[in-house]
């Protein structure tokens, strides 16, 4: 099975009963669940039980880490259903307890302003190196870390400014990626914004600790406390997308991390945000 076929399968939810869906984890995966996977599973059960409306925003709070070895048991509530916007609330259950909730609101497409800000510059992704390949060089002499870094992903990412995890030095919180999956699912609206929604959570909470000189192998704690994400324009997350990232602030243990999506052509298409617990071990 590709990897693109097995994220497919994450996002596959099982209907369980009215307004209740089950999602699994891949084989094999230990510690725990990474945290896009929760948020795109639930968006993708809450557009479960909409119509024509697009989710143009999602709040989300991370309450337990998720054990990947356990099915998810996902709980939409029918917040609102009106002529222009739907409301959910989705709450993902496992052993009886929550481990994590989203609210997300949709709307039918619509015509009305538009502005966005521009893409900033920045080298293109064929001049850069993807990721699996410079993690081969960074964990050479570490071969259960090298191992879990250069498996193969569903998302394909490239660095414009990688630190070193194993040596981090201070570097400036602004920085950026290409990213993109690694195979075309066509032009759904809702599933590409749960491939989106997945990616997004790659390197966010990262982005706050650039400026200390640490990373999640330096003796720091992590874990995604929340995460926000706004739909602008529809778009198809097989093609190459900018993630510009900055951390404007950190303290009392977390940072705060923003994101911009554009697409290749230099269109806005999603904005992020997440606080993240970076604590002193």
């Amino acid at each position: 099975m590709s990897v693109m076929d097995e994220l497919v399968n994450i996002l596959t939810l099982e209907p369980i009963e009215v307004n209740l869906f089950l999602g699994r984890s891949p084989p094999g995966e230990k510690g725990r669940i990474f945290g896009g996977q929760v948020v795109a599973q639930a968006l993708t059960a809450a557009y479960k039980t909409v119509g024509g409306h697009i989710c143009h925003s999602l709040q989300s709070y991370f309450i337990r880490p998720g054990d990947p070895t356990q099915p998810v048991l996902y709980q939409v509530e029918r917040s609102r259903d009106g002529k222009s916007f739907a409301t959910r609330r989705v709450i993902a259950i496992q052993k009886g307890e929550q481990i994590f909730n989203l609210a997300c609101s949709f709307q039918i497409p619509e015509d009305g302003y538009d502005h966005a800000d521009e893409m900033p510059p920045a080298p293109r992704p064929e001049e850069l190196q993807e990721e699996s390949e410079r993690l081969r060089i960074v964990f050479k002499d570490h071969p259960e870390e090298l191992a879990r870094a250069t498996r193969d992903r569903p998302i394909e990412t490239r660095h414009i400014s990688p630190i070193n995890i194993l040596a981090p030095e201070i570097k400036p919180s602004a920085h950026q990626m290409w990213f993109r999956t690694r195979g075309d699912l066509g032009d759904d609206i809702g599933l590409n914004q749960a491939l989106l929604a997945y990616a997004s959570d790659y390197s966010l909470l990262g982005t706050s600790m650039r400026p200390h000189g640490v990373s999640w192998m330096s003796g720091v704690q992590t874990a995604s406390l929340d995460h926000i994400l706004w739909f602008h324009r529809p778009t198809n997350f097989s093609r190459w997308h900018l993630y510009v990232q900055d951390s404007p602030s950190a303290s009392g243990a977390r940072g705060f991390n923003r994101g911009a999506i554009y697409r290749e052509d230099g269109v806005l298409v999603a904005s992020a945000a997440q606080e993240g617990l970076i604590r002193k071990r």
